[in-house]
């Protein structure tokens, strides 16, 4: 039986690593984690924060996730919002989910980010 999701993967261009360390580490926040030996040869990073896992895969053949993306929930969305900014990645606010605040965003190659932080119950 499937108890929990182990990880996220996203694909990236050859040679980008550096740019996604900066970002994912810089802007989000997430730790970097070292890959397996016998898996870092094949380039890219692992992040994480708590039980959030992001893989960075890559790919040759590289084509950004446009919809299809990893949706990370959030504390403290506009202080957030705030740095991504400032790290150059556009911020698009959404407002269609009820219950919620979010955004979507884009990691330094184009894959798709959804960040979301839930609104305290009404009154």
């Amino acid at each position: 039986m499937i108890t929990a999701l182990d990880h996220v993967q996203l694909a990236a261009p050859p040679g980008s690593e550096d740019r996604l360390r900066a970002f994912y580490t810089g802007a989000l926040g997430l730790a970097e984690t070292p890959k397996p030996p016998v898996l870092a040869g094949r380039g890219g990073c692992w992040f994480e924060a708590g039980s959030v896992r992001l893989h960075l895969g890559i790919e040759a053949d590289f084509r950004p996730a446009r919809k299809a993306h990893p949706g990370l929930r959030v504390t403290g969305i506009d202080a957030l919002t705030a740095r991504i900014a400032a790290a150059g990645a556009p911020v698009g606010w959404d407002e269609d989910l009820p219950g919620h605040r979010r955004f979507f965003s884009e990691d330094p190659v184009g894959n798709r980010l959804e960040f979301l932080e839930p609104l305290p119950p009404p009154d």
